[in-house]
């Protein structure tokens, strides 16, 4: 049996435990330790802030039921405060039409530009979305950068008539709603100092998201692989192991580890070798210098998928 069918038991225990660890960490992020001392519980409500998006990530794919409908309602508080779970679900399914990565108008993940347009843009917007390129951009102006867009997008998709969008925000208010009353009624933690650690939360996602995909000619080279084992690759649960999750999306987070090491070759030679052993070694590479230029390097994306 392949270990995409073995991944689809009626109920991956795995997840669903996890899950309930993230409910109950970020619980405590924003009563006890918050109470204890602020910026204490700031960083672990960051911490669970960017696990339970990641969690999302496994439930849009699938997990830990396979009744979708009961996987949004596992991650239905919106922990994150920004990102309509149905939006992030509906964007990201189309980013895996490999195809399109990277495109600037196909793939609603892709952070490249097309050139001309990337040459109307006011001088100060460019010097943002190239400080944006480095890691320690994407660290401090990433999620601003990406919420700007983001709304801006669905904006226009809702005034053009887009009701799946207008649906996905509608449904986002009780939510953000949930997660505000516990602010209120329950925790120890101010809005104010909430709203840093839910910035900052996205800030942990846009480490694993900053070189996830690349230009290539070829599709299946555009996309990493991030050999690293430590905290973060437990954050975002082994997606630093990108192609392998690109290769089999349906494929549970606790799996693909093992799926990479008994096809590490495989895998390298699909995507043409784009790998880093660890997210140090992205730090050190890319902290102050940008890995791609904004404007897409070999505009237009080929899309045959070779």
């Amino acid at each position: 049996m392949s270990e995409a069918l073995k991944s689809r038991a009626v109920l991956e225990w795995p997840t669903l435990a996890l899950l309930i660890a993230c409910y109950m960490g970020w619980a405590l992020a924003t009563t006890w330790a918050a109470a204890f001392w602020l910026p204490l519980g700031i960083v672990l409500a960051a911490i669970f802030v960017a696990l339970h998006s990641s969690l999302c990530h496994e439930a849009l794919h699938g997990h830990p039921f396979r009744d979708d409908r009961l996987n949004e309602a596992l991650v239905f508080p919106a922990l994150a405060l920004f990102i309509p779970y149905r939006r992030f679900r509906d964007t990201h399914l189309a980013h895996h039409r490999d195809a399109v990565l990277t495109d600037p108008y196909d793939d609603p993940e892709s952070n490249y530009m097309d050139p001309e347009v990337w040459a109307t843009l006011p001088r100060w917007v460019q010097r943002v979305l190239a400080f944006n390129n480095t890691l320690l951009g994407r660290l401090l102006v990433g999620p601003l950068v990406g919420q700007v867009a983001f709304v801006h997008s669905d904006w226009r998709a809702i005034r053009a008539g887009d009701r799946a969008v207008r649906d996905a925000w509608l449904w986002h208010v009780p939510a953000v709603a949930l997660v505000l009353a516990w602010l209120v009624w329950v925790a120890a933690m101010p809005l104010w100092a909430y709203l840093i650690a839910a910035y900052a939360g996205l800030s942990i996602l846009k480490i694993r998201t900053f070189l996830e995909h690349r230009a290539h000619e070829k599709a299946p080279g555009r996309t990493v692989i991030i050999e690293d084992r430590g905290p973060l690759a437990l954050i975002f649960l082994n997606n630093n192991l990108h192609v392998v999750h690109h290769m089999h999306p349906r494929v549970p987070w606790y799996r693909l580890p093992r799926l990479y090491a008994a096809n590490r070759a495989r895998y390298l030679s699909r995507n043409g070798g784009y790998l880093y052993r660890s997210y140090g070694e992205i730090f050190r590479k890319h902290f102050f210098r940008a890995k791609d230029p904004v404007p897409h390097p070999i505009w237009p994306v080929p899309k045959d998928g070779a």
